[in-house]
């Protein structure tokens, strides 16, 4: 077993007053799509999100997918990482993923997941993109786990890669997937323009 914890519970403050998460992507509002695809997977899915009456919720409503409320998310991703990867079930890894990243799917978590079971001496295994540059998904073996109930603002888990105590393995996804979000009108315009979708 390895949980999904997928990262929902920010502002987007950049998309104001549009939700970023709720924007379609081929019909489906994205964060509905990306738990269908980590729902996909086989593996137990966890979406944090900043309340249980928050709108992203209902985008959840049908799936096969357990939500967790984050109810200090104003403070940041590392609050949101600290409280959600508290909150997962014990395994032996654990996969993260940012939840505005149209280029992850099923096949694409999939993989990342693979090559931990692959190469068990490692402790993360991070998607990169066509050129290399390290992005999403990112499974962490639970040897870190503790660590994360150190984060806090919104640095993330910059820290926790940066000083691993042990290997990180990168895994190449196809394209800009790994490293391709979208925060703004102007980005989700390009990603519009350049798929169609």
């Amino acid at each position: 077993m390895t949980p999904i914890l997928i990262l929902a519970a920010g502002r987007s403050s950049r998309m104001a007053p549009r939700d970023k998460l709720a924007e379609p992507v081929g019909g489906v509002p994205l964060l509905r799509r990306q738990a269908a695809a980590a729902a996909a997977t086989g593996e137990p899915v966890f979406v944090a999100l900043p309340g249980p009456d928050h709108p992203r919720a209902a985008l959840l409503e049908g799936l096969d997918v357990t939500a967790l409320v984050i109810p200090r998310a104003a403070e940041g991703m590392g609050a949101t990482l600290r409280d959600g990867v508290a909150r997962l079930p014990a395994a032996p890894r654990f996969l993260v993923l940012l939840a505005d990243l149209p280029g992850i799917g099923t096949e694409e978590m999939a993989s990342v997941i693979a090559a931990g079971a692959a190469d068990p001496g490692a402790r993360i295994w991070q998607g990169t993109d066509a050129d290399g540059a390290l992005g999403h998904p990112i499974l962490f073996d639970a040897a870190l786990r503790p660590a994360f109930a150190d984060l806090a603002g919104d640095e993330g888990a910059r820290s926790i890669v940066r000083n691993r105590g042990g290997r990180l393995v990168p895994v190449p996804l196809p394209g800009r997937a790994a490293t391709r979000d979208l925060d703004t009108p102007k980005a989700w315009a390009a990603f519009r323009a350049e798929t169609g979708l």
